[in-house]
């Protein structure tokens, strides 16, 4: 065998190492688990035992003493409302004060003063649902003009905010065992957990400009059986809907 041939026999040898070399650097690396990735919902309804009740009362007049002072009157027979259906006064309050001098389309003159808006709000915690309707209407027949929230709520929120999580971690495991059963594959350890949605919702919802109608609609969410419908024109609670959504990575088998 000549030289020159022995020369480039070497050469394509090592050609061919280096390239199995870089070929093999570039392979991924073993051993990575191969993933499912699910996510799991769950809701968990539950009767409400208290009722925040927000109250408005408007009064106005060209002297702003006389709408202070109506509104306070107002005011004061709202809470002896509340104290008449036994509410203590820890859970009754008044959070919000406004005056707002007004003129009639905009124009700042005294020719276009309408006169001084007074605005107060209660908040009232009722812990006896019974007593719920009866205290609306006998707080609005004291002069009450604005209802601005009606919000039914539970004392054990995170108890069942608990509750839905561990059915939505439940739902996912499900969902993944029955996705890989179905390509003949099994569900190992859970690689990742994230919480991706939790919160829950209720109540009526209203502000400053709404005034109280009969019309209002309620925005909970309810199951009521044929054989325990509320009397006609009385407000049923419902129930609070409760949520939670989780996004989980399994090892796949």
């Amino acid at each position: 065998m000549t030289k020159s041939r022995v020369l480039s026999l070497a050469v394509l040898v090592l050609v061919s190492v280096l390239l199995i070399t870089a070929w093999t650097d570039a392979e991924p690396a073993t051993g990575e688990p191969r993933l499912i990735s699910v996510t799991g919902e769950a809701e968990v309804r539950v009767v409400p035992d208290e009722v925040i009740l927000t109250l408005g009362v408007e009064t106005w007049d060209k002297n702003l003493d006389l709408a202070r002072r109506q509104n306070d009157q107002i005011v004061d027979r709202v809470l002896a409302v509340a104290g008449e259906f036994g509410i203590a006064p820890q859970h009754v309050q008044t959070d919000y004060v406004e005056i707002e001098p007004r003129y009639r389309n905009g124009y700042y003159e005294d020719r276009d003063f309408i006169g001084y808006f007074v605005h107060k709000t209660v908040v009232i915690t009722v812990r006896d649902l019974a007593q719920f309707e009866g205290l609306l209407a006998a707080a609005l027949d004291s002069g009450a003009n604005y209802v601005h929230g009606i919000q039914f709520r539970t004392t054990e929120l995170r108890k069942y905010r608990d509750e839905a999580r561990a059915l939505a971690i439940q739902a996912a495991s499900e969902k993944a065992t029955a996705l890989a059963n179905e390509l003949g594959q099994g569900v190992g350890e859970p690689q990742q957990i994230e919480e991706v949605q939790s919160g829950w919702a209720s109540g009526y919802n209203a502000w400053w400009g709404s005034r109280w109608s009969g019309g209002m609609s309620q925005n909970v969410i309810q199951e009521i059986n044929a054989g325990s419908l509320p009397a006609e024109g009385s407000l049923a609670p419902g129930q609070i809907s409760v949520r939670a959504a989780v996004a989980v990575s399994f090892e796949l088998q």
